[in-house]
């Protein structure tokens, strides 16, 4: 189980995904390395949800979504101050225009689906690090 450093809270995590097998994956593997987390479909409803007043050490952002995508989610969520760890975790290359406009909207860290436990636990150590 990996535990924030800095308290003796659990990293809490939130998943952003309109696929509902993505979102069972990701909250699975999150559960599974003892991450408390909570699922929405769409960008939208992320920014919803940090507006009801909850944070999360770390937002899993896919980049494809309908209502409102990942790009334009990421730059709202930092434009409102948001400091969580925010990973994109997109089907689409690193190399490819989209997936740069992404990571400049704001993310912390890109990672190719499928998401995988490796890949998972790259991007915990680096909430570790920011929290």
């Amino acid at each position: 189980m990996l535990k924030n450093t800095k308290a003796a809270t659990k990293i809490t995590a939130l998943v952003v995904d309109d696929s509902m097998i993505n979102q069972r994956i990701h909250h699975k593997l999150l559960e599974n390395l003892g991450v408390e987390n909570q699922v929405v479909g769409n960008g939208k409803e992320a920014i919803d949800v940090h507006c009801s007043g909850k944070h999360f050490d770390l937002i899993l952002m896919d980049m494809d979504m309908p209502i409102m995508n990942g790009i334009e989610a990421t730059r709202t969520l930092r434009a409102m101050g948001i400091r969580s760890t925010i990973a994109g975790v997109s089907s689409h290359s690193s190399l490819s225009e989209d997936t740069q406009e992404f990571i400049e909207a704001g993310l912390d860290d890109y990672q190719e689906k499928p998401l995988t436990p490796d890949k998972l636990v790259a991007i915990l150590h680096k909430v570790n690090l920011h929290v």
